[in-house]
Parts: structure tokens; C-alpha cells; sequence
């Protein structure tokens, strides 16, 4: 009867520190970052002893691994000695029963004590509970057999994440946009799928799809008196400007607004042509993931876009390239009148200028009807005249899937406005 009290106690001491094991595992990868803060500024042992543990996170693992492993062994052997006590072969009871029994007794026990209700505990108590335990896993840590057991297991682990690296899975980015269009909850807002979903195109984006074209860009030419330059600069309103010699394809550099402030009161002899920067050229077929890294490396916010002959296509800045991912970004000087009106759920109003990527996100459609048949245009009109072969009059249309574009305005030049008409009422556009 002494063996049997004994083996409880045992059992009982096993059971508490599979409790402690397990729950130190769910508190030391639960913590916060607010309570990770916390330990920043804590100086005290065990505080000191958490941030030690917190910064070797796979000999941690392993520790308590290990740990846990030899004391659910322990726990399994005890408690099957127990059970075969209490019935034994002299019991009466079934060999298979018994085996059942064992299992089920012991697997419950197990998962009650020894995992569920540790780790419900320590979730809730990280900090108080990662502290507890700092002590005995620091000592853990370095005590063999653990010691050495640990090594091989994060050696092993290692080596395997190394081999899973290489092997991973490579996902194109239409596949992660289908994921995203799927994965979709209802307690995200529609501002923060829009920017998901712009992270997502966004290396697939080309300068040229961006940018602002040449004929909209407000630029000045080299031969400016100073006063007409500052005439200029109060009517375009912007804090960096183009400065080109003879024609816009020849630009010489790029005139910052700050640089002139201590230079308002001179004459008109003053040569502020001496103030501008170097211009920063990209061409026309650059994706705008790289021009991003590049204004950050250069610390540029305004590229010159070329074409393939050298010549100046427009110009692109960064709040462009971040209007990509966030949506349209205002300030107080901004223009607030629009390109496009919508007339009713199924027709549009556009200036035939319109970039396409821009006519897209007005309709919130993807526009791989328009992409399929599109060429080296980027604009509404540009795509009219690329497809129908010739600038169209007045009132001729051109039909695009379930869009019919409709010439509301146009020259011997170009098209100035399209009337867009939805022919299938039940396609979702945009409000």
C-alpha cells in the first residue's frame, strides 16, 4: 500500500510539472508586444532571465520539448502501474478492457491537466507565468541530458527548414489575387481589401500606366525671366517643377520651389536657372515596385519618363506610385473637379485623357477585356483610336465586350470626351 501511496505522489509532482512545462510554452510564445515592451524595461532576474530565454526562441522550443516529452513518459509509466494495481489480472477484468481503460484514463489525464487547462492559464497570465518559469528552463537549458538532446533537435530543425526553403511553394500573383478575392471577411473594411489588393498588382504595374502625360505636365522652358518664373510658379502651385530647353523632350533639370524662397526680392536678372537638381529619368516599361526602391535610394520624389527614342513622355512622382496602393491621395491644393461624371448606375462621362488603369478603378473592374485588345495605348481615347483604326467623329462608338464608348467630343487631333454605356445592367460597377 506504501508503493501505491508513493507512485500518487510521484504522479501527482509529474502531472504539476507537465502543468508547468506546457503552460510555459503557451506563456513564452503568447506574449504581447506591449508585455514584450514591458520586459525592455525590466531589470529585474527573472525579467532579465524572460528577454534571455525570448532571444534564443528555437533552444527554447527544444527545452521545453524535451522536457515535456520525458515527463509525459514518466507520467504514462506511473500511471499504467497504478491502473494495474487496481486492476490487475487478479481483478477479473478483460486484457482488452483494461488496455482501453488505460488509454482512455490516462490519455485524459494527460490532456486536462498536463496541456489544456496549463496553457487556457498561461495565455491569459503570459507574463506573470513566463516569469514563473524562467528560472527552471534557464537551468534546463544547460542541463544535460537536455542540453545535448537540444542540440541535436534545433541542429535537425534547421537542417530541415533549410530543405523546406528551397523547396517552397511559388505563387503567381494572380493566384494570390484569386486567394485574397476568396479569403475576403466581412470585418474588413472595403478600404483595406482595396489596399491588399494593390499590394498585389503592384509589381505589375509599368510606369507608362501611371504617369502623368507630357501634354497635361506644367513645365518651364529655360529662357523664363525670373519674375515670369515666379508668375508660374504661384499659378501651377506645385513644389517641384520640370525646366526644359527649346522642347519638352530635352529636359535639363528640375526646379525645387524651397530653393528659390531666399531669392524672391531679386531682379529679373537673376539666374535661377543655377538652382536646379539633377532630373532623374526611368523609362516608360519600368515597374513601379523598382522606381519605388529607387526613390528611396536616391531620395527623389519626381522621375522624367522616356521613351524608347529618348524622349519625354511625362513625368512620375512618388505619391503615384503610392496612389497605387492607398487610393487617391489629396491635399488642400488639389483640384477637386474630376476627369469623369456618372450620369446614371450604367453611363460615364470621360475625358478621352483618361488613363485606363484609371478608368478601372472609377468602375471597379479588373479590365482584362480592355488589356486583351489594348496595344501601346494608356488612355481612354488612345484606346478608341488604337482599336477602331482612326480618331472617330462625334457620336461613333466602339464597342468593348459590355462597353460601348461613345465619341461625345473630338478634333482632327484627338478624342476629348467618351460617353461610356454598360450595355449589361447587372454587371457591379462602381457607385
Amino acid at each position: 500500500m506504501t508503493e501505491i501511496i508513493i507512485s500518487f505522489i510521484i504522479l501527482f509532482i509529474l502531472l504539476m510539472c507537465s502543468a508547468l512545462v506546457s503552460g510555459a510554452e503557451a506563456a513564452f510564445f503568447s506574449l504581447s508586444p506591449v508585455e514584450k515592451d514591458e520586459l525592455k524595461n525590466d531589470t529585474s532576474k527573472t525579467g532579465l532571465l524572460v528577454t534571455k530565454l525570448l532571444n534564443i526562441p528555437k533552444q527554447l522550443l527544444a527545452t521545453i520539448l524535451i522536457t515535456n516529452n520525458f515527463v509525459n513518459v514518466a507520467i504514462v509509466i506511473v500511471s499504467s502501474s497504478i491502473l494495474s494495481f487496481f486492476f490487475g489480472k487478479g481483478s477479473g477484468i478483460d486484457e482488452t478492457l483494461r488496455f482501453v481503460l488505460d488509454v482512455f484514463v490516462i490519455t485524459l489525464i494527460l490532456l486536462l491537466i498536463g496541456e489544456v487547462i496549463p496553457k487556457i492559464y498561461a495565455t491569459k497570465n503570459a507574463l506573470k507565468f513566463a516569469k514563473l518559469m524562467a528560472v527552471p528552463l534557464d537551468v534546463l537549458n544547460g542541463l544535460p541530458p537536455f542540453s545535448w538532446l537540444k542540440i541535436g533537435l534545433v541542429n535537425g530543425s534547421n537542417i530541415i527548414h533549410k530543405f523546406a526553403k528551397k523547396k517552397g511553394v511559388k505563387i503567381s500573383s494572380d493566384e494570390l489575387e484569386q486567394a485574397l478575392a476568396l479569403t475576403k471577411e466581412d470585418n474588413v473594411s472595403e478600404g483595406e481589401h482595396k489596399i491588399l489588393e494593390g499590394i498585389v498588382k503592384f509589381g505589375n504595374t509599368d510606369v507608362r500606366q501611371i504617369m502623368k502625360f507630357r501634354m497635361d505636365v506644367d513645365a518651364f522652358a529655360d529662357d523664363l525671366k525670373f519674375p515670369q518664373v515666379v508668375a508660374l510658379i504661384l499659378e501651377y502651385g506645385y513644389s517641384r517643377i520640370p525646366v526644359f530647353s527649346g522642347t519638352f523632350d530635352n529636359v535639363i533639370g528640375i526646379l525645387f520651389i524651397k530653393d528659390l524662397l531666399p531669392y524672391l526680392e531679386e531682379n529679373e536678372e537673376f539666374d535661377w536657372k543655377s538652382l536646379l537638381r539633377k532630373p532623374f529619368f526611368v523609362p516608360e516599361n519600368k515597374k513601379i515596385d523598382d522606381l519605388l526602391k529607387e526613390f528611396q535610394t536616391k531620395k527623389v520624389h519626381m522621375a522624367i519618363v522616356v521613351d524608347e527614342y529618348g524622349g519625354a513622355s511625362g513625368v512620375v512622382t512618388l505619391e503615384d506610385v503610392l496612389e497605387e496602393i492607398v487610393g487617391d491621395i489629396t491635399d488642400e491644393f488639389d483640384d477637386d473637379e474630376l476627369s469623369f461624371k456618372k450620369i446614371d448606375d450604367t453611363t460615364y462621362l470621360f475625358e478621352g485623357r483618361t488613363a485606363l488603369i484609371d478608368f478601372y478603378k472609377i468602375l471597379e473592374i479588373e479590365g482584362k477585356e480592355f488589356e486583351s485588345m489594348k496595344g501601346e495605348s494608356d488612355t481612354l481615347g488612345g484606346f478608341i483610336v488604337e482599336n477602331a483604326g482612326r480618331i472617330l467623329k462625334n457620336n461613333e462608338y466602339f464597342i468593348c465586350n459590355v462597353y460601348k464608348l461613345i465619341v461625345a467630343s473630338s478634333d482632327k487631333k484627338r478624342i476629348k470626351m467618351v460617353k461610356v454605356t454598360i450595355l449589361n445592367s447587372t454587371l457591379e460597377v462602381g457607385n
